[in-house]
């Protein structure tokens, strides 16, 4: 059975796709941002949860403040990106539960009415978003380069507060020379899946 998904766009999102280590310094527009967005909220989360948070890091101060939290082989790249961001966890997601989850609003108590609970959730939930970003940035004729090489408490504090909890920080922007580094090897599929 083959895929349904055109194979040009099957390369783009997946087989050619790699983690760009340069970029251009063509600009990441805020339309860009907003059309990925408003692709990749549509990817499921548990009870719609929908906890990933995006800070978009612009302005050359706050770029400055993002870099020294990054690890040493992070700092240039992310330096020198047209656009980073920041990629979080709301740990305070089930405030937007009435919303989200129209036919069961009392999800927000009924489950996730401890703090313990609704880190846990909103970490796996959000880091499944944060897939969901890049590839909806990979989908937009962009690269992106996540990384987690950083200070995760000095990120948060520099950046957030304590109701959010830092996954990655992310590169976005056309790819630059030399920006992959050989592609690695993947596990083969009997490696992977086991039928019981």
């Amino acid at each position: 059975m083959s895929l349904v998904l055109d194979p040009t766009a099957q390369d783009l999102l997946f087989r050619e796709a790699r983690t760009a280590n340069t970029f251009t310094d063509e600009p990441v527009t805020d339309e860009q941002v907003q059309a990925i967005y408003d692709l990749v909220k549509y990817g499921p989360t548990a009870f719609n949860q929908s906890p990933l948070r995006i800070t978009l890091v612009r302005s050359a101060e706050a770029r400055e403040r993002l870099v020294k939290h990054m690890a040493e082989g992070n700092q240039p790249k992310t330096a020198a990106a047209p656009l980073v961001a920041i990629l979080s966890a709301d740990n305070e997601f089930h405030e937007e539960l009435p919303e989200l989850f129209p036919h069961f609003p009392q999800a927000k108590d009924a489950f996730f009415a401890e703090r313990p609970v609704r880190e846990n959730s909103a970490l796996l939930n959000a880091a499944l978003q944060a897939g969901y970003f890049i590839v909806g940035v990979r989908a937009a004729g962009l690269a992106a380069g996540p990384m987690t090489g950083l200070d995760f408490e000095g990120v948060r504090k520099e950046f957030l507060d304590d109701d959010h909890t830092p996954l990655m920080v992310v590169n976005i922007g056309k790819p630059g020379p030399d920006a992959w580094f050989p592609r690695s090897p993947r596990l083969a599929f009997e490696q992977v899946v086991t039928t019981v």
